[in-house]
């Protein structure tokens, strides 16, 4: 048991280091043939070609013309590999501070932008549920959330909360989204014409949901999931937000 702890904490130890770690360059003589970014985007291809579940240091490996030892040289496992390609893959955060309209502009541009992150590479809704070690650009990510709500009294805690909110509609959204081959599509759509095709031999038994999607469809919109979780989201903000100007929070 202490053996298996020991390797554990060892594994994130190295995670830790590959991740927040200096890279240093060599100065001098040729460049080397295989990097720790070059395996990151080899690994990060695989996964949107064929899921995360096709990642192994042998694949990745072979897809780089490298033998199987030469990758542990840059990278310690497959955990870490996968800690690499989260963070190499989620890239700088979106600057939020200089958008006009305040927090709900800021944090509204913040979740489309996620969104789109996780549309482009549907793997990441695998690799980033659960414990696990971070890296500098998904810290960013969930920093400039945070920071948009800077400034609005919320307390610590309600800004963290607040942002997991618009985090889990994201997710979901993403979620819904995703084809097994990991393609794309508008989840409404995808959703609601599954539905319907039910509900056209079972109608009578579902009263209520066949008037709301055949109310959906005369108005235009059963593809408004993403704008109207967020308004509602922002809009229980803006509640709380004005509750706390000028109050001090109960202990």
């Amino acid at each position: 048991m202490a053996a298996t702890k020991d390797s554990r904490l060892g594994e994130q130890a190295s995670t830790i280091e590959l991740l927040w770690g200096p890279r240093p360059q060599p100065t001098r003589g040729p460049k080397p043939a295989l990097s720790i970014d070059r395996i990151a985007r080899a690994a990060i291809k695989v996964a949107d070609a064929d899921g995360l579940a096709a990642v192994s240091m042998q694949r990745i490996a072979d897809e780089l013309g490298f033998t199987k030892m030469a990758m542990y040289r840059y990278v310690p496992g497959k955990a870490a590999l996968i800690a690499l390609m989260v963070d190499t893959a989620a890239g700088a955060p979106p600057r939020l501070d200089g958008r006009s309209g305040g927090w709900r502009a800021q944090l509204d541009h913040w979740a489309r932008r996620l969104l789109a992150l996780l549309q482009r590479h549907p793997w990441l809704l695998d690799a980033t549920v659960g414990p696990r070690i971070v890296g500098p650009n998904e810290l960013g990510w969930l920093e400039h959330a945070v920071a948009a709500l800077d400034g609005t009294g919320l307390a610590g805690d309600e800004q963290m909360d607040a942002v997991v909110a618009v985090l889990g509609h994201v997710r979901t959204i993403a979620e819904q989204s995703r084809t097994p081959a990991g393609t794309p599509h508008d989840p409404e759509e995808q959703l609601g014409t599954v539905i319907a095709r039910l509900l056209r031999t079972h109608g009578d038994r579902y009263p209520a949901l066949t008037a709301a999607l055949a109310s959906a469809s005369s108005h235009g919109r059963q593809d408004s999931a993403l704008d109207f979780g967020l308004e509602r989201i922002f809009d229980g903000l803006g509640v709380l937000i004005t509750q706390r100007s000028g109050t001090t929070r109960p202990a």
